[in-house]
């Protein structure tokens, strides 16, 4: 029996198999609200076999966006947009989360495909960013340091953003704590320059991650799965290690958390990273601390056995995949047929189940 095509329960939540879909962000929606591409875009990977869909790094705050395309949850109007997609999702016989998320100082930038690259200026719809200390990602705007009440202001959007995912219907939350964006920039030393109880030593950088983590799994309940998405290393000189990513996710569980999702990178343009398939997979075994953190393992995952082989050999106990997804949003039905495993598929795509 598939391991991947196994079900996993956790609280009131069963998955219906263990390969997931990354948060993937799609720089398309309009004052924070997801469009008639996310209604079609999503749901579309429930019906291709996949057990949860992780909504696109969703901002707490309109500052927090990435780019001024960035879907939120700041207010109800985005919240009422979300209910019909989770929805659709519902229906198709998925479950979908969505990343709660701040940018930091990587907020206010062009999306990918616009012609102008770096911050947005203040006349074209940009803003002042805000971040641990005021030190720039590189190629982009210097960041304001945030003050004490900031950060209260910060945790507060954090909990109210939860309770309208609540509202919407999604399944799980999922604290963005990667890629460079704020709770990855506290975290990491060399984006954190503070001296109070936010900086320093490994405990106090943690501080506010843990302090985002608690609120949401307040406003959660004890029902629904919250997930903590790390960059385990930033693969850069002087930063975020393994070894405290590890030490971070033992914290994250006795704060709340259910699992960790554990990448690696983003903090820093000057990263270097031997990108190669699965090469994050050793660093959600590190996470996973023998079986004491449940983890969730990414990273050029393109194929049925090579998700399997994740799990069976207990580097995590889930698999996400982002880019396999976008090139075939049927990941799920084909991995489960390259296994051999019996997956219920939509009847309207049973002709193509055996030939």
């Amino acid at each position: 029996m598939s391991l991947l095509f196994s079900p996993l329960t956790i609280r009131a939540r069963s998955f219906r198999n263990r390969l997931w879909v990354s948060p993937m962000c799609m720089y398309s929606a309009i004052d924070g609200i997801p469009q008639p591409w996310h209604r079609v875009h999503l749901p579309q990977f429930a019906s291709g076999g996949a057990g949860l869909i992780l909504a696109e790094a969703t901002s707490v705050t309109p500052e927090g966006r990435i780019s001024p395309r960035d879907v939120g949850l700041w207010n109800d109007v985005q919240r009422d947009a979300w209910a019909p997609i989770v929805d659709d999702v519902h229906q198709r016989g998925a479950l979908i989360g969505v990343q709660l998320a701040h940018a930091g100082r990587k907020a206010s930038t062009w999306w990918p495909w616009a012609p102008q690259r770096g911050s947005v200026p203040h006349e074209h719809g940009g803003w002042t960013t805000e971040a641990p200390s005021a030190v720039a990602f590189e190629g982009l705007a210097t960041p304001t340091a945030l003050e004490a009440d900031d950060i209260d202001r910060i945790v507060a959007a954090f909990a109210a953003a939860a309770q309208r995912a609540l509202d919407a219907g999604f399944d799980v939350l999922e604290v963005h704590g990667a890629h460079g964006y704020l709770l990855h920039e506290f975290l990491s030393p060399l984006s954190n320059l503070r001296t109070d109880e936010y900086g320093g030593a490994l405990a106090h950088r943690a501080r506010l991650l843990l302090r985002v983590l608690r609120t949401v799994r307040e406003a959660a309940g004890d029902d629904i799965p919250v997930f903590l998405r790390i960059s385990a290393t930033d693969h850069a000189e002087g930063g975020f290690t393994p070894d405290e990513a590890a030490q971070v996710g033992l914290w994250a569980i006795e704060a709340g958390a259910d699992l960790v999702d554990v990448s690696s990178g983003g903090l820093v343009a000057h990263q270097h990273i031997d990108v190669h398939p699965g090469y994050q997979v050793p660093l959600a075994a590190a996470v996973r601390a023998g079986g004491r953190v449940r983890t969730g393992a990414v990273g050029l995952i393109t194929s049925g056995a090579q998700a399997e082989e994740v799990l069976t050999s207990r580097a995590a106990d889930a698999v996400f995949a982002g880019r396999e997804w976008l090139r075939d949003p049927h990941f799920g039905l084909r991995a489960a047929h390259e296994l051999g495993a019996a997956v219920e598929w939509a009847p309207q795509y049973e002709r193509a189940r055996w030939r």
